[in-house]
């Protein structure tokens, strides 16, 4: 099933023995585009502070009750380390999470897929945490604030860019429920095509250029104005993927898709 990342902003994150809080933001990075982190707003429990979690703690989703029910104790979480979710992630904080957390790291050769099983869950790298972090992004210490983490919330906004001009505004992801993968941007085409929503997939960037806030798709505005129409009242079904992917490989590298 794949959700809409607007829909799921205000679910109600519960522990094993309480409710933490609520979720305001997610990051993902910007390699795979898998989201490796649930931002949760704890409310007046720890004095509004957030706090990261991982998908690998998530137990069986409630969709009906939107509740995200986790394997953790409150007090795991209070005692968790305390990162500044307005900043970005630095990497000494993720080695912090992970020594705190029993979770396995994402980190590994960088693949779109690399070492994910069926359930979503990373399964862990052979090599011990912080050589493998090295290793991944070529970190000459430990100390790098490279992180590759972005949050959804501030892509939103960001301009679509085709080959001949721009499409529109990021305004929502989609997400696959199974794998945590971000699969589609969801495009406000706003004055360009009116009344139009689309979405791009990450498999058809060209480029992101993170410090004008633009996003560059290897499309014309032609082709993307003629693409499948996105309904965003309606789940995204896999025939209407597959509908993308047939009229985008039309003209988009086989490789791309």
């Amino acid at each position: 099933m794949k959700r809409n990342v607007k829909s799921l902003v205000g679910y109600t994150m519960g522990a094993t023995d309480g409710e933490i809080g609520k979720v305001k933001d997610f990051y993902f990075d910007d390699k795979t585009w898998t989201i490796r982190y649930l931002v949760v707003e704890t409310g007046n429990w720890l004095l509004g502070r957030k706090v990261l979690i991982s998908p690998q703690a998530l137990s069986t989703p409630d969709w009906q009750g939107e509740i995200f029910p986790v394997n953790l104790t409150m007090e795991q979480i209070k005692t968790s380390p305390d990162i500044d979710s307005e900043k970005p992630v630095s990497r000494q904080e993720e080695l912090a999470l992970y020594a705190h957390y029993p979770w396995s790291n994402y980190w590994g050769p960088g693949e779109w897929m690399a070492g994910m099983g069926t359930s979503g869950m990373m399964t862990a790298s052979a090599l011990p945490l912080e050589e493998a972090i090295r290793q991944d992004y070529h970190i000459p210490g430990a100390d790098s604030n490279d992180p590759h983490l972005r949050s959804t919330d501030s892509l939103k906004g960001y301009k679509i860019k085709a080959i001949d001009g721009v499409i529109g505004d990021v305004e929502d992801f989609i997400i696959d429920e199974a794998t945590w993968k971000v699969v589609f941007m969801v495009v406000d085409t706003g004055n360009w095509f009116p009344g139009k929503k689309v979405v791009i997939s990450p498999r058809w960037i060209s480029d992101i250029k993170w410090d004008d806030s633009e996003i560059v798709v290897n499309a014309t505005v032609d082709q993307v104005k003629s693409s499948p129409k996105y309904d965003a009242e309606q789940f995204v079904t896999d025939e209407y993927e597959q509908d993308l992917d047939t009229y985008y490989g039309s003209w988009v590298s086989p490789a791309d898709l």
